[in-house]
């Protein structure tokens, strides 16, 4: 690797692609040489995590702040570390290792290649990269990480009669160019893992050729983009027929993003608002919002699916971006919903290319930053639904949610960190003399009694609301001098440590920890579960109360 490229990996910032671990660590004033065996944890951890994501690159020898450290360990316990995928993963780990010498230090690059199985450290745990961390994936949801890797691997195929008659070798050059990269268009690929070799004959895979071909139609016939804008709010057919602008967009990949964008952001309109005497102007959509829509549709569709293309169609009131295929296992619909941060890649290949070109950030985060853009601009959230059983569907709708009056409003609650439906019920309860009911709430925000509880119970934890004592269960909205979290009562203090030891507190515990009768215990259990202290699980003696976390 020569000098160029381990000045790139000291630029790039730390990912879902790259990962830089220093071997020394400051105890007692002075930096001290790190034991073999916690780096080659370390290194294990972080070649287990990226094989079963989407591949990636450790560089040792690099603090967290970039110095540039080294790695000086004598030649028995630099083994220990470059064994480190055999010994400390389970089912060794294939992994490239090159020693380089820069800036009178010496440097390992460890590269793990998307992988096809599932790697576990000897210890049991399993590790997934998800934006820049290593994070915990649970056994039982090993099987379903399993299924969609089996499935990735569709754009790796081979074409056997692909040459570079039918590659754009400028586009390659071009995208080096752009990632810092001063390489061949064949050393490119080969890094990108986008070729292999036959007796030294070059085979292209099916992602270089969406990515880079010259007439990528000839691999898959439906790879591009289908624009459609409709006069209205709905299809109409024969004599009512209301398309007026038809656009196929067919580039290879690497274009057809862009190409996208300005085809779609020339029809996206500037509307004027006026606020404080003032006209604001404000794009219907959010830019991140369509843009990241239209970036996941290339980056995660079924690209074993020929006979559907992405498909964009705007109306008056929504824009909805159409994907063939279903999110790939373990993402689920639901856990999109929860804005969980989950990641899996259909496509590794397409998508660490597109990531390497700022198309795509940090993994998993994408669809949650949408919903908070959309909500920042006091629209609607996405919707976001599986269509025809075999296509992943964003729909953004531009009406706002909240007036700009409203938008205002909400900025005094900036630092408490309200989801979505908290905000609908406090603008609800402004226009309705400051206050509402449990039963609001769950028509309001679409939500059953118990979840529409616990957002509740957090809006009295941070004393944004409070219960009418006077019955009724009437939450009304405190003033601003009293927002905060809700200190704890004396009474609730010796109870904590009967928490800790039992995980629960029982009537019981309370009344002997506190001298009181039955009937104060209850009362006051009441209480901590109406402050969000504790929450209540079982009926009557078998009663339990657990503290609430947060």
């Amino acid at each position: 690797m020569d000098t160029i490229d381990v000045k790139r990996l000291l630029r790039q910032p730390e990912g879902q692609f790259l990962e830089r671990k220093g071997c020394y660590e400051y105890i007692k004033g002075q930096w001290r040489l790190r034991k073999a065996r916690g780096v080659a944890r370390d290194v294990a951890e972080t070649l287990s995590a990226f094989a079963n994501a989407d591949g990636g690159t450790l560089l040792l020898g690099v603090d967290d702040d970039g110095n540039v450290s080294g790695v000086d360990f004598a030649k028995d316990r630099l083994r220990v570390i470059q064994d480190a995928p055999k010994n400390l993963i389970k089912q060794p780990l294939r992994t490239n290792i090159n020693e380089i010498p820069f800036q009178g230090k010496r440097l390992f690059l460890f590269t793990v290649n998307w992988m096809p199985g599932v790697y576990q450290l000897t210890d049991g745990r399993y590790l997934l990269r998800i934006g820049d961390s290593n994070m915990p994936f649970p056994a039982d949801q090993i099987e379903l990480l399993k299924s969609g890797k089996r499935k990735a691997i569709f754009e790796s195929r081979i074409e056997p009669t692909a040459s570079w008659d039918y590659i754009f070798k400028e586009l390659i050059v071009d995208f080096g160019k752009r990632i810092g990269i001063d390489k061949s268009p064949e050393e490119i690929l080969f890094e990108y893992r986008l070729i292999d070799y036959d007796n030294g004959n070059p085979k292209f895979k099916l992602a270089s050729l969406l990515l880079f071909g010259k007439d990528p139609l000839r691999w898959h016939p439906r790879c591009g983009i289908d624009f459609v804008k409709y006069e209205g709010t709905e299809r109409k057919l024969g004599r009512e027929l209301n398309i007026i602008k038809r656009a196929r967009i067919e580039l290879p990949l690497i274009k057809l993003i862009e190409e996208a964008y300005k085809t779609i952001s020339a029809q996206i309109k500037e509307r004027q608002y006026l606020h404080d005497l003032f006209f604001v102007e404000k794009f219907e959509y959010p830019t991140f919002a369509w843009q990241e829509a239209i970036v996941n549709a290339v980056a995660h569709r079924d690209y074993s699916i020929q006979g559907l293309s992405i498909e964009v169609c705007m109306f008056d009131d929504r824009i909805e971006i159409r994907s063939p295929g279903l999110p790939p296992e373990p993402v689920t619909l639901e856990r999109i919903l929860k804005r969980e941060r989950v990641h899996a890649s259909r496509n590794p290949l397409i998508v660490r290319v597109l990531t390497d070109l700022g198309y795509m950030r940090e993994t998993g985060e994408g669809i949650p930053r949408m919903f908070e853009e959309m909500e920042k601009n006091g629209l609607y959230p996405p919707k976001i639904e599986i269509v025809a059983d075999s296509l992943f569907s964003v729909i953004l709708k531009n009406q706002p949610m909240y007036s700009i009056d409203d938008m205002e409003w909400l900025k005094q609650f900036s630092d408490l960190d309200l989801n979505p439906n908290q905000k609908r019920m406090l603008i609800f309860a402004k226009a309705h003399g400051n206050s509402f009911t449990s039963r609001n709430y769950q028509k309001l925000c679409d939500l059953g009694i118990y979840e529409a509880g616990k957002e509740i119970k957090e809006m009295i934890r941070l004393s944004v609301i409070t219960l009418n004592k006077k019955g009724g269960r009437i939450y009304r909205l405190q003033p601003k001098q009293k927002w905060g979290i809700v200190e704890e009562p004396t009474e609730y203090v010796p109870l904590k440590q009967i928490i800790y030891k039992k995980g629960f507190l029982k009537n019981s515990d309370i009344q002997e920890a506190l001298a009181v009768s039955r009937f104060k215990a209850t009362k006051l259990a009441k209480t901590f579960v109406e402050i969000g202290l504790l929450r209540r699980e079982g009926k009557g003696k078998g009663s339990r109360y657990y503290a609430v976390k947060g």
